[in-house]
């Protein structure tokens, strides 16, 4: 999710005499490494929160006291999980985003290549790859809403980094209002409905608008408020074959990506993406600012939106996961909170890397966030295969604190293969994939490859 360069040659490594610049991916010299780092941090926080709605049905979004247990060992970690990583990762992964669409726009344009075409065409290429990944394989895909917020928001590229901030802050806010009203919407059709059913059970008849409203409510709350009988049903359905579990999913995958999407995800992700601009253009993500400055993220982020999020999460379980009153208040203040966190854990990561602590960490962490779409899409592949019913078929199955060692081992493998896989190729197989169908030919994989391309006696 990062720029790619331009330079002369085609994909077998012969230079070729063109007046015209031909554009390819980017040179691993050329790379920021303290955004790849931060990129893979993004990404093993992201499975923290995800391994959720791969192991349970999707009713543990508004309530995760349905399933997985909630309590103990079950309890510490729903409450480590939303605190540290549920949207303050996704901020994080949404906002660099946003800062790999300025570097795509700066080196291309260096180079003299047409960085407007190039960059819509890599974009749409992202978006079969969402849809691919959704369609195919699991409902909860991020790709498909960076892709269609990545073609509006190139239009927005050359305004300053305060123009930027305001604007991607209205467009957040706009998504908080467009959740509250939701929220009250939800409320006032329960209220509702509970006084129709108030004035059946004392005998009274009633009249043709409260039926409607005890109808309303009683479909609305399936997803809400979900019987234990229809999380049995999620359960088995997902424990099917392939074909079973794709039916049961087709039809919220789709309410999710149009209507998610224009009421939700698609203000905050484009907001965001915004935000990682105007950090782009202000050398935040390039660990280029003063430790002072890192230092003030780490402390005010952490300061701040640790204790707002352990105030919502708190509030939550006071409150019983009531619906209404997430929308309306909880979510309203984790979302502020996932941005001070998200900021902490920027100022922590360019300390790191400004300082050349922990090498041996931050250059696995590196590797990671350099196949980030590898990796992303691995993940995938892993869980659906350990969780769906065509795979091993523990969906429902495991308690929170034992997808806790799911998330730990999956970690550990992509810190350790991403970096042994980048001394031999130079991209991810799935990087190599989206910038192939990019460019339009095969750029060399292999480094031997590479070096042969480059080589005087070539």
């Amino acid at each position: 999710m990062d720029a790619s360069a331009a330079a002369d040659g085609d994909s077998k490594g012969t230079v070729v005499d063109t007046p015209q610049p031909t554009i390819k991916p980017v040179e691993a010299k050329e790379r920021i490494g303290s955004i790849d780092v931060l990129r893979g941090c993004a990404l093993l926080g992201i499975l923290a929160v995800n391994i959720s709605f791969f192991a349970y049905p999707d009713a543990v979004m508004m309530d995760p006291t349905v399933i997985g247990g909630f309590s103990g060992a079950n309890l510490w970690v729903w409450k480590i999980i939303q605190v540290v990583f549920y949207q303050k990762t996704m901020t994080l992964f949404s906002m660099l985003f946003g800062a790999g669409l300025i570097l795509f726009a700066a080196r291309v344009t260096a180079k003299g290549g047409d960085a407007r075409k190039v960059y819509y065409r890599r974009i749409l290429w992202l978006l079969v790859i969402g849809l691919c990944h959704a369609y195919l394989l699991w409902n909860g895909d991020i790709l498909v809403y960076y892709a269609i917020c990545g073609l509006l928001l190139y239009l927005f590229r050359k305004l300053s980094p305060v123009k930027l901030l305001i604007i991607g802050f209205i467009l957040m806010g706009v998504g908080s209002v467009v959740q509250m009203g939701i929220g009250a919407g939800i409320g006032y059709v329960r209220e509702r409905a509970i006084a129709a059913q108030e004035a059946v059970d004392a005998g009274e008849t009633p009249a043709d608008d409260d039926r409607q409203w005890m109808t309303m409510w009683s479909q609305m709350k399936v997803g809400f408020e979900p019987s234990e009988e229809f999380i049995d049903g999620e359960v088995e359905a997902f424990q099917g074959g392939y074909g079973d579990v794709w039916l049961h999913r087709l039809p919220y995958l789709i309410q999710m990506q149009i209507f998610g999407f224009i009421f939700m995800i698609g203000w905050k992700v484009g907001g965001l993406m915004l935000w990682g601009m105007a950090l782009m253009k202000l050398a935040v993500f390039s660990a280029e600012r003063s430790f002072r400055f890192y230092w003030l993220c780490l402390v005010i982020g952490y300061g701040v939106g640790i204790p707002l999020s352990a105030y919502a999460a708190g509030d939550m379980i006071a409150h019983d996961f009531d619906i209404a009153r997430s929308f309306l208040f909880d979510w309203q203040i984790d979302n502020v909170a996932a941005l001070f966190v998200s900021f902490g854990h920027i100022g922590a990561v360019m300390l790191i890397c400004k300082r050349g602590f922990f090498g041996w960490m931050t250059n696995r962490l590196a590797a990671v966030g350099r196949m980030a779409l590898t990796n992303y899409l691995m993940t995938t592949v892993i869980c659906t295969t350990i969780f769906y019913g065509y795979g091993f078929g523990l969906f429902g199955e495991i308690e929170r604190i034992g997808l806790a060692g799911f998330v730990a081992a999956i970690w550990i493998v992509q810190l350790a293969y991403s970096p042994v896989w980048l001394k031999h190729f130079r991209f991810g197989p799935a990087e190599w994939l989206w910038r192939a169908l990019t460019y339009g030919r095969r750029p060399a994989m292999r480094i031997v490859e590479h070096a042969k391309e480059v080589s005087p006696a070539a």
